[in-house]
C-alpha cells in the first residue's frame, strides 16, 4: 500500500466522537488527607460501536450489560484501569488493542456501567 494513499476505512470523519480517557488518582490534600478522583488523562476522538448488549439476572434482579468498542487513534498511556467518559456516560474499560499491531488505531474495549452506578 501506498504511504498516502486515501484509505476509506480510516479516514477522520468517522472518527467525530470525543471521548475523554480518565485515570483514578490517589493524592493528599492540604490538611493532609487521602484524596481520590478521577482526573481526564486523554481528550480523544473516536468512532464508536456497539459490539453487544445482553440481559442477566442476578441476586433477583435484572442486570444490563452493554459492551461497546472505541476506535481511536494510536495513544501511548492507555491502560485497563482507566475508563472513559462520553455524554456523561461512565465505561469500564476492559482491554485496549492496538489494531494490527501497526501503533495506527487502538480499539477499547468497554463496559457501560449501570445510570445509578456513577461513582
Amino acid at each position: 500500500m501506498k504511504p498516502n494513499k486515501y484509505d476509506p476505512n480510516n479516514h477522520t470523519g468517522k472518527f467525530r466522537n470525543k471521548i475523554e480517557v480518565q485515570e483514578f488518582i490517589e493524592s493528599v490534600n492540604e490538611n493532609g488527607y487521602p484524596v481520590e478522583e478521577w482526573t481526564t488523562k486523554h481528550s480523544l476522538w473516536s468512532n464508536i460501536k456497539t459490539v453487544k448488549g445482553s440481559e442477566t439476572i442476578s441476586a433477583s434482579s435484572e442486570v444490563n450489560i452493554d459492551t461497546y468498542r472505541f476506535i481511536v487513534r494510536y495513544t501511548s498511556g492507555l491502560n485497563a484501569k482507566m475508563r472513559v467518559l462520553f455524554k456523561g456516560r461512565i465505561f469500564d474499560i476492559q482491554a485496549i488493542l492496538n489494531d494490527d499491531e501497526m501503533l495506527n488505531t487502538q480499539t477499547i474495549v468497554a463496559i457501560a456501567r449501570n445510570r445509578d452506578d456513577v461513582s
